[in-house]
């Protein structure tokens, strides 16, 4: 990241601020402007909508004094340094000029060729567009030089992030002049280069756009997609609540205009906008999206034909009482304190008594953090250490009623143990069979469960690292596994405690296949200089209030593992955009893996 630094000082001086657009877009940097005591001349098209311009600011300001974020007098001098008007030419005097009207091309291109005849030849021009070329925008102005897009985001007085886009012909004064302008305003200024979304709406509505398509293809439902990116990444907001959320005529306008600019089929709307758009459910501002609200504007979700109803929730179809973990590392260790936590007996194998052993060992260290912290007890720690058996026969499972295997990711491998678990593990015969699970995140579970005469009791059961703490399981199915076994590996994840999502086996599941394209996209970015690394994350975490940056995710993951499934997806869905992005596949051939190795995209030091 950059470093901090006290802001630095423009080579000209900012006194006037003129805002063309009162909307709320508008009259939110009209607030942050005068809020830092600048003057600010504020134009309308007519008197109406100047009049709801003031309006919105009185709204706003009112607000921050009833929550004591400033005061009556306060309040007073800073719509007192508001000039409102619908006259252009009163903009004469302003040292920089930000247009914040209507999405129209054209609309923009004639504000832009009038403010020629009207200010200094040294005032700074620029536009808040979230989509359109600032470029084009700049061909209207006789000095393009001194045109810069200033893209805010919504609510301008709330949100930090401010994305700078340069032209190819705006001047570098011009540039760092309105980067330290946005520090003085206690902004987070990116600079980035003019392609349709920047970089924050770029990788943003790639992702929302391929949520929609997993959604259009009944992959998963709407509910499971959402909770998958909240429980699994952390996201604040699914995709498709997001999409409700922002409005999906505006999400169709912007993936529109970044098809219509960069040709990556990624980009093309997917159908089913369009229909909705069409329909007039448009997200929560109508009432209806992707969800039903209670009423327009309304954030509450109210169930509809889509709703699934509260008979409808997973039971336990086989009698689990015991369950087996194949694996000794930190997911199964992980997976075995999740059973034995929620009171299950766990009979546990591993390759070796030392193997065996370190699994006691790091629940027994889990155990100790968590007394520390005075999050649990000696008792219970008694109480769940004695609910393990640990083992180095695979012999030992043959009473289990599930069994859950987190061993290394090798299909071979895999497919080994499937057969030796099928023989070992009891069988139907009329009754109920053991279920045979796999924590995989990328493999095709249907191989797994060929390798067995029983292939309708193998699922999916993909736990998140590390599982103690991560509330998300992807309960994967295939072609042939029973509806009974489905039911009740889901209605398991709710007895321990976690949140369980459905899907069917194909490469990704959920997350990876809506999480690594997107990474993957932020690699491309980084690779053709459109930003740095460190503007990126700013971005992602600032503008999208994401947990982690692209950059900072991928070095934890492993720039390794980030490329063996990227290349998993890319070869089942054979997408184009979803092959690797060369600069990843660099840093792995170079061993620049992440944190493990000390160097990824970012130096961690020697390791």
């Amino acid at each position: 990241m950059r470093a901090m630094t006290s802001a630095p000082a423009p080579s000209r001086t900012f006194t006037t601020i003129g805002i063309l657009g009162l909307g709320t877009m508008g009259a939110g940097i009209a607030e942050v402007f005068a809020r830092q005591g600048y003057s600010v001349v504020g134009v309308e098209q007519d008197d109406d909508s100047l009049a709801r311009g003031r309006q919105y600011l009185e709204h706003s300001t009112t607000r921050a004094v009833k929550r004591e974020k400033m005061t009556d007098l306060e309040q007073s001098e800073l719509l007192g340094r508001i000039t409102f008007t619908t006259s252009l030419t009163d903009v004469a005097g302003a040292d920089l000029v930000i247009e914040a009207v209507v999405e129209s091309l054209d609309t923009k291109k004639e504000l832009f060729r009038e403010l020629d005849g009207i200010v200094g030849a040294d005032t700074i021009l620029a536009t808040n567009t979230s989509s359109l070329s600032v470029t084009e925008i700049s061909t209207a102005n006789s000095r393009p030089g001194r045109v810069v897009g200033i893209h805010f985001f919504n609510p301008a007085p709330v949100q930090r992030l401010v994305e700078i886009v340069r032209t190819v012909v705006t001047d570098e004064q011009v540039l760092e002049d309105v980067r330290a302008l946005m520090d003085q305003l206690g902004k987070t200024p990116v600079v980035c280069g003019d392609k349709a979304g920047f970089i924050a709406n770029t990788l943003l509505f790639g992702y929302l756009n391929h949520a929609v398509s997993m959604y259009e293809a009944r992959y998963a439902t709407r509910e499971d997609i959402d909770a998958a990116m909240r429980f699994g990444c952390g996201y604040p907001m699914g995709p498709l609540a997001l999409l409700d959320l922002i409005g999906l005529d505006t999400a169709y306008e912007i993936l529109e205009t970044m098809y219509r600019q960069g040709r990556d089929r990624l980009h093309a709307p997917a159908p089913i906008l369009k229909q909705m758009v069409t329909a007039g459910w448009l997200g929560r501002k109508t009432g209806r999206g992707f969800y039903t609200y209670e009423a327009p504007d309304s954030p509450v979700v109210v169930a509809d034909a889509q709703t699934p109803s509260a008979d409808a929730a997973p039971r336990l179809r086989h009698d689990l009482r015991l369950v087996g973990v194949v694996g000794t590392g930190t997911m199964a260790s992980g997976i075995v304190e999740v059973f034995a936590k929620a009171g299950y007996d766990v009979t546990f194998v591993g390759r070796s008594r030392e193997k065996v052993d370190g699994v006691v060992a790091a629940i027994t260290r889990s155990f100790d953090k968590q007394i520390q912290r005075g999050r649990a007890t000696e008792e219970a720690k008694a109480e769940v250490l004695a609910r393990l058996t640990g083992s180095t026969s695979l012999d030992d499972l043959a009473e289990v009623d599930i069994v859950v295997e987190a061993i290394a990711e090798d299909l071979d491998v895999k497919t080994t143990l499937f057969a030796n678990l099928d023989e070992i593990c009891r069988h139907g015969n009329g009754g109920q069979g053991a279920v045979l699970a796999t924590t995989t995140s990328s493999l095709p579970i249907i191989a797994c469960a060929r390798a067995t005469s029983r292939p309708q009791d193998v699922v999916g059961m993909h736990f998140f690292n590390p599982a103690p703490v991560m509330k998300l399981v992807e309960v994967v199915t295939t072609v042939v596994t029973s509806d009974e076994v489905a039911e009740t590996t889901r209605a398991l994840c709710g007895e321990v405690g976690k949140v369980a999502v459905a899907c069917g086996d194909r490469a990704g599941f959920i997350v990876n296949a809506l999480l690594f394209p997107y990474l993957n996209d932020a690699v491309r970015m980084l690779e053709a200089h459109y930003a740095t690394a460190d503007d990126i994350d700013t971005a992602m975490k600032q503008g999208c209030a994401l947990p982690m940056g692209p950059f900072e995710l991928l070095d934890v993951v492993g720039n390794d593992v980030s490329l063996a499934i990227q290349r998993e997806l890319y070869l089942e869905f054979r997408e184009p955009g979803f092959a690797p992005a060369p600069l990843l596949e660099q840093l792995v051939t170079a061993g620049y893996l992440g944190r493990k190795t000390g160097r990824g995209f970012r130096d961690y030091g020697a390791r």
